[in-house]
């Protein structure tokens, strides 16, 4: 019975503050899992799609958003073209990882093409409104994968992630075709103002551009002209003309201990 009254009087303590849905974590990570699959895998796709449109419209349901049956037609009708635009991504990873033995492998133990994979998805979604899902999507593959790209960001054809671990994408950052980034990149904004919401913040990277690990490119402003190389810990503010090499120079001093 104390048991009982102790949980009670925490129930009256917490019902005074408004239900979040936090528990809707769980379904939409199912979500998420189950679409990747759905998208490469013909078995699951036959024997789970109703499951799959379940499961979202429960989701819709308990966030109290509106047309929910419309929006998952939207959604599932732009399925195809999402995975063409993810064999490119496949492609290109494969084709410029000298690691990549095969599009199998790139497939299924590819962090970096998850993220892309789950990025796209949340994106579709992301252009119907449904910021939400959107949101936690991108931060389910997140935790999983080490790569932060918002589901609003505009990313064009044959992107490739490498590595992966630690890069961070904006919401209004535009990364055109054939652009390999590597691992701990950030394309962010240079202020953090709530006032700037509705603002381009972040940096446009034009075709064929190469970013390496750990640059960093800031501002809304900022372009990354197209056929460009950004080496290796830089740090841009400043736009960038086509066909550009951008180093971080520092001197490296190696001696040999006397025995």
């Amino acid at each position: 019975m104390r048991n009982i009254e102790f949980m009670r009087k925490i129930s009256n303590h917490l019902n005074q503050f408004q239900d979040y849905n936090i528990c809707l974590k769980d379904p939409v990570e199912t979500f998420t899992k189950a679409l990747f699959y759905m998208l490469f895998d013909e078995e699951y796709r036959t024997h789970n799609c109703q499951f799959v449109k379940d499961t979202f419209l429960k989701i819709t349901t308990k966030l109290k958003l509106e047309d929910g049956e419309e929006t998952w037609v939207q959604f599932v009708n732009q399925l195809a073209s999402i995975r063409e635009k993810l064999d490119l991504d496949a492609h290109a990873i494969e084709q410029n990882d000298p690691a990549a033995k095969s599009l199998t492998e790139v497939y299924l133990a590819y962090p970096g093409f998850h993220a892309i994979a789950i990025y796209r998805l949340s994106h579709a979604l992301y252009k119907l409104n449904y910021f939400v899902i959107s949101r936690m999507m991108s931060e389910h593959v997140h935790g999983l994968t080490g790569v932060d790209i918002h589901p609003g960001a505009t990313i064009g054809d044959s992107f490739f992630i490498d590595h992966g671990t630690g890069i961070v994408i904006g919401e209004t950052a535009i990364i055109k075709n054939n652009v390999k980034i590597y691992q701990g990149v950030t394309l962010g904004g240079l202020q953090i103002k709530k006032s700037l919401s509705e603002t381009k913040r972040h940096p446009t990277i034009e075709d064929n551009v190469t970013i390496y690990a750990n640059a960093t490119v800031l501002g809304g402003d900022i372009v990354i002209g197209a056929n460009s190389t950004i080496g290796a810990n830089v740090w841009i503010t400043q736009s960038v003309p086509e066909n550009s090499l951008v180093t971080y120079q520092t001197e490296i001093k190696i001696s040999t201990r006397k025995k």
